[in-house]
């Protein structure tokens, strides 16, 4: 493979600028430099459309408060951005929302999803646009008021001033003429006599409650999303089966293909081969009857599609990799390439249960070679069901994958092994220990599952990955329905160990959260912790309205097991939040649109402690952790662009004597508490005297799927752990020619001994 340096148009740091060590002139021009005012961080750029205009904050700096605390951290100063575009034209206002002459608001949108982009800029959707224009039910109205979402690209300056800029077009533009909804009279001579389906294009194509994920391109894929309409006089909320794509080189959206089946809610992670996979979503929500497939009325959907890059096509995968899961179930990619059900996801309380929704309870792995689901167990508790001979228990019970052959296979290990089962359940001596894992066990409702860093065996291979799950809503072991009402604040931590196929699961509950929280969104940090921020401390789903708000951030430390609360953020944000790491290891907070209060119309009730219910919150603000304020952090100097499989590497850092851990972060895409692909690697570290420190990439690309990545270097201090600003790594898949980044400038040399260097200076 030949190394190349990616041209560096809009790519850059906000610390400085990326300059060629020969030939600045010529970098200076690759860099869109000329003093014609831009900047490396994209915050200037000057689109052809109107609908592209950047809208820029005015005197607005995401200002830093006073005193920042070096032990806690510290947010800054809420900002927003400054314009409302009402008919055509942009509004300045501080306001949320301006109101028409027709009575109706137009408001600024919110980020409910939110996307790191390969040069720095974060993309981020609009959620539930249109409720603040529900005037009696959101149930009853919301068919008609709802609108597709708006995007938007945010960046922000070397001094943090912020930009906005608006994609085109706004709502990513799918089905602009109507969907093809899947309405209870659909086909029939009665079709449209219970719906206002054929009537409602401006919202069959929103981007609420799709999935997005980083391409290995660089690129931001959104999946499913919704259709809104009335039918039988309530409102329903369809899954579509677009899948979108946001290229950021022009900030434009894009169609490609379409799935088989329409998601709302559903869950997609990056495979090691480059392919997406696709699970769960619901095509109808409110009223999910479906007369030309009576069998899968009533449930999410089970069948499961995967996407290849290079021919933009989704193909449903065999009958065999059918699972019922709950929408946005958490999983994982493990090192062998299997993907792991981490038994956390939606239930979606009052409605979108499924009748068959006790399955979500077993932590499960899916062979993409084999097309299979292997059951391991009841999540959290040491019943192992794949040891047991239950290992196709769930499978067997999905009446569309069921066979003869499955039962047979069923019965048959059961039958032939009937000790192990036996073995195993007297196994189970019950303890203190053991009662609180079965109440930390099972499907978590609205929690993070959050893969901790991965770390090489003595060898330098990866087999061994642990998922941390905290707060959100626990079964409680026994109920079928998962999902209540109140968070809990156990933690517990899953161990999955690969050797080939075969997979070791067991569970160990961890320290607490110092509060019950749901739906707080974790974040990997690059000092090896993990942060949750937001949420609220009763499920703001259930009873919309009713949560009181935990601003509060939390640190957990995987060295000590250990949650300490942190900085408090400025506001309040419980349904809808986003969090996501930042290129200089701050982090960026947003979001909050929560559904109308009791699912009626917009009441707040902050007065009485309870979270902010008037209307969405567009505004953001930035995270500083205790490492970011020191004056002593560790400096990259250079580093290769494009990297592979096995690749050793050299980084000129500046204090090289004291770097002793590299974490190779994949960029953060996060929608409803979930990034199925967000995932740290510690890369093996050769110190050398001098600047330079040598590191070896992973040899496979189920460890480290292509795609974009921020590298972070850092040093012990008594303090803790103190990591660098980042560099950009794109991560390239040399089977994946149709994904690879475009050729600039050759930049890097291979030394004798086979080891990449830089020439790029970065000052």
């Amino acid at each position: 493979m030949t190394h190349h340096d990616l041209s560096y148009d809009s790519i850059g740091f906000r610390r400085g600028k990326l300059i060629l060590a020969i030939g600045s002139a010529l970098a200076l021009s690759a860099c869109g430099g000329g003093g014609d005012g831009s900047d490396a961080s994209g915050g200037s750029d000057t689109a052809t459309t109107s609908s592209q205009d950047t809208a820029v904050a005015g005197d607005q700096v995401a200002q830093a408060t006073p005193t920042g605390d070096p032990v806690k951290g510290f947010f800054s100063e809420p900002f927003a951005e400054p314009t409302i575009m009402v008919d055509g034209e942009a509004v300045e206002t501080d306001e949320k929302c301006i109101t028409r002459e027709d009575g109706t608001d137009e408001c600024k949108p919110a980020a409910g999803t939110m996307a790191l982009l390969r040069d720095g800029r974060l993309l981020y959707l609009n959620a539930l646009e249109g409720t603040e224009n529900v005037e009696l039910s959101i149930v009853k109205e919301f068919g008609e008021v709802s609108v597709n979402d708006q995007s938007r690209v945010l960046a922000l300056d070397d001094n943090d001033t912020p930009s906005w800029l608006k994609p085109s077009p706004l709502d990513a533009g799918a089905n602009p003429d109507g969907n093809d909804s899947e309405t209870l009279l659909d086909g029939t001579e009665l079709d449209g006599l219970l719906s206002t389906a054929d009537d409602t294009s401006k919202n069959d194509g929103a981007l609420f409650c799709s999935d997005v994920v980083g391409l290995a391109n660089g690129d931001v894929m959104a999946v499913g999303g919704t259709d809104y309409y009335t039918e039988a006089g309530l409102v329903e909320l369809e899954g579509i089966k677009n899948s979108r794509i946001f290229d950021e080189a022009n900030n434009t959206w894009s169609q490609s293909g379409d799935m088989t089946y329409g998601r709302w809610y559903p869950s997609v992670i990056t495979m090691g081969n480059g392919d997406l996979f696709v699970a769960s979503g619901v095509t109808k929500l409110i009223k999910p009857v479906y007369p030309e497939d009576p069998l899968n009325s009533g449930r999410n959907v089970v069948q499961t599609e995967t996407y290849d890059p290079c021919t933009g096509t989704w193909t449903q995968n065999p009958s065999t990799a059918d699972r019922s899961l709950p929408l946005y179930p958490r999983m994982h990619l493990l090192p062998n390439g299997h993907v792991f059900y981490n038994a956390g996801g939606q239930a979606f309380n009052p409605f979108g249960q499924g009748y068959d929704q006790a399955l979500w309870n077993i932590a499960a792995s899916f062979n993409p070679e084999t097309q299979t689901w292997t059951d391991i167990g009841y999540a959290g508790l040491p019943l192992r069901l794949d040891e047991a001979g239950l290992a196709e228990l769930s499978s067997t019970l999905n009446i569309t994958n069921a066979s003869m052959e499955q039962v047979s296979s069923l019965l048959g290990g059961v039958i032939e092994s009937p000790a192990d089962l036996m073995e195993s359940g007297a196994d189970l001596d019950i303890t203190e220990e053991d009662l609180q894992m079965a109440l930390a066990g099972g499907m978590r409702g609205s929690t993070s599952s959050t893969m901790l860093p991965l770390k090489p065996n003595a060898d330098g291979t990866y087999t061994d990955v642990e998922l941390l799950t905290a707060g959100g809503v626990p079964s409680y072991a026994l109920l079928t329905n998962p999902g209540g009402y109140l968070p809990t604040d156990q933690s517990r931590i899953d161990r999955i160990s690969t050797n080939g196929d075969e997979i070791d699961y067991e569970s160990r509950l961890t320290g607490p959260l110092n509060q019950p929280r749901w739906y707080g969104t974790n974040v990997l940090m690059p000092d090896g912790s993990v942060m949750v921020f937001s949420g609220g401390d009763r499920d703001g789903v259930a009873a919309p309205g009713l949560e009181g708000p935990i601003r509060t951030a939390e640190r957990f430390d995987p060295e000590t097991s250990t949650w300490t609360e942190m900085a408090m953020a400025n506001r309040s944000r419980t349904y809808h939040n986003t969090a996501v790491l930042m290129e200089d290891g701050r982090v960026m907070i947003g979001g909050h649109s929560p559904i109308n209060t009791a699912y009626l119309t917009f009441v707040d009730l902050q007065d009485f402690g309870l979270a902010p219910y008037d209307g969405r919150d567009p505004s953001f603000e930035i995270y500083t952790p205790p490492y970011a304020m020191r004056d002593d952090r560790p400096v990259i100097k250079s580093a290769p662009r494009n990297l592979t499989i096995g690749d050793r590497f050299n980084v000129k850092v500046d204090q090289a004597e004291a770097i002793d851990k590299a974490l190779l972060i994949r960029r953060t895409v996060m929608t409803h508490v979930v990034d199925s692909d967000q995932r740290a690697i510690e890369l093996v570290v050769e110190q050398h005297p001098g600047n330079m420190v040598t590191l070896t990439m992973p040899d496979n690309h189920n460890v480290v799927p292509a795609g974009e990545y921020m590298l972070f270097v850092s040093k012990d201090t008594g303090e803790g752990r103190v990591p660098s600003e980042s560099v950009p790594i794109t991560v390239v898949n040399e089977n994946l020619a149709c994904m690879a980044p475009a050729d600039g400038s050759d930049s890097t040399i291979t030394t004798a001994d086979g080891i990449i260097e830089s020439t790029v200076e970065i000052l």
